[in-house]
């Protein structure tokens, strides 16, 4: 590259395969693993978890288009970080990346491992398969994705398209076959749902961690943000996809829900470690491998989204409870969105002239950070638990590094060198200053000379 030049992400990512992108990483193990979170903390209650799980769907999408807001008014990639810095200052900032340094590795491997026990479960019939070759396979796959996503963002979408096709011919068939077993079904599946409210009702703090679960599966509609500095139109664009597949993903996960629950009676729901596996075994016991290729595409195309866009989900699930992880992961999840939507009205105060593309409604900001309050508070306040002083202690954990390495500058010098050695090795370069651009009427132009400067 030449002196004076700079490198900017093309935009090639247009409204379908933004929409497969949003498919991609929503649709991930979630929906394999949360129904029975949701019911556990539903009190067994099959209308009152069918509920939640359509508020689910609700409440994502009140959030999603909230959200959209920061990549259309700047349309970079990575714009989560520059509008929390902008609206909210460095250390918010620095305390984003900060748990995104930790969680993104570990979610990554995690979900490579799942991958690779779903792949060689088949090899080992009956018995548990060894951790060598389980790791060994996360390795390869891991390497496979990395090679994939150094080709460029086509080869990237290509694969995404695949793999999303493989994992909505899984759950298409799981969704038709539970309608045409409630149709065609014993009385006893139909009795769930005519008396879907007769079960105990769970109280506000098993509602809340009920929703946490839920919302685990919903998670993932921010990645058009991440990636915005690649989208064609992200003004129109990222609102369209959120609405789009979102719509999509609620319709097929009440669907997929109710055949579950058209075959599995709550208890043997929650006594089940793979309940799509279960569903599958009671219906067609040949066909189990579609459900496990189902899960493994599911899986791979989510992880192969949080590879290109660094998206942060749960940590070392295979090793530990996933209901309390998920609630872990959720409760640090809502404590950043709601700090996104502070900073977001902040901004409309303070920045009242910036180009706006597309404006988020002050209902669904206010709608997304009353929900963010209700989901943080409500658990600490109800039922607290010493996961929540560890998620805080993990954030405040941060100031430890921010203070005297951003905040007081120690060492700069020394941590600048490290810099441009490693983009020199990696043969990366920084990009235009982050002040550069910001949309203007739909379109990415650059700010003038007074408010930003081409670095020579």
């Amino acid at each position: 590259m030449k002196v004076g030049e700079s490198t900017q992400l093309r935009r090639v990512i247009g409204y379908f395969h933004g929409t497969i992108f949003l498919f991609s990483i929503i649709i991930g193990a979630g929906i394999f693993i949360t129904p029975k979170g949701v019911l556990k903390y539903s009190s067994l209650n099959v209308g009152v978890s069918l509920s939640i799980w359509a508020a689910c769907a609700v409440v994502s999408m009140l959030a999603a288009l909230s959200h959209a807001e920061l990549g259309t008014t700047f349309p970079r990639s990575g714009a989560q970080y520059y509008f929390l810095k902008r609206s909210l200052g460095p250390f918010v900032a620095f305390s984003y990346l900060w748990i995104n340094l930790f969680s993104t590795p570990a979610g990554i491997a995690a979900r490579s491992l799942m991958l690779a026990g779903y792949i060689t479960q088949p090899f080992y019939p009956g018995c548990f398969v060894p951790e060598m070759p389980k790791k060994c396979l996360a390795l390869a796959i891991l390497w496979c994705l990395g090679i994939l996503n150094a080709r460029g963002v086509k080869e990237v979408t290509w694969f995404q398209t695949v793999s999303t096709a493989v994992k909505m011919t899984v759950l298409g068939f799981v969704s038709v076959t539970g309608i045409v077993l409630l149709v065609r079904g014993r009385r006893e599946n139909l009795a769930r749902f005519e008396k879907a409210f007769d079960a105990d009702v769970p109280d506000a703090s098993q509602i809340a961690e009920a929703f946490l679960q839920g919302l685990f599966a919903y998670s993932g509609w921010g990645v058009l943000v991440r990636i915005a500095g690649e989208l064609k139109s992200p003004s129109e664009n990222i609102p369209k996809c959120v609405v789009t597949a979102l719509t999509l993903v609620a319709l097929i996960y009440l669907l997929v829900n109710v055949s579950y629950l058209a075959v599995l009676t709550p208890k043997e729901i929650m006594s089940s470690d793979a309940v799509a596996v279960t569903w599958m075994d009671r219906v067609i016991p040949s066909l189990q491998w579609a459900i496990s290729l189902g899960v493994s595409s599911a899986i791979v195309s989510s992880l192969n989204c949080t590879v290109f866009s660094t998206s942060r989900l749960w940590c070392m699930a295979s090793q530990e409870d996933l209901i309390l992880l998920i609630n872990y992961v959720g409760f640090t999840d809502w404590i950043q969105l709601g700090l996104m939507m502070m900073g977001l009205l902040k901004l409309r105060f303070q920045e009242p002239n910036l180009s706006r593309p597309y404006k988020a409604r002050l209902p669904f900001v206010f709608g997304t950070m009353a929900m963010s309050l209700f989901l943080v508070l409500t658990p600490i306040i109800k039922a607290p638990q010493m996961y929540h002083i560890y998620v805080i202690l993990f954030i405040l954990s941060g100031l430890l590094f921010y203070l005297p390495f951003v905040h007081f500058n120690l060492g700069s010098t020394y941590f600048n060198k490290i810099t441009c050695f490693l983009q020199l090795l990696l043969n990366v370069s920084p990009t235009d200053d982050t002040d550069e651009y910001i949309s203007t009427g739909g379109n990415v132009q650059k700010n003038p000379p007074a408010t930003a400067t081409k670095k020579e």
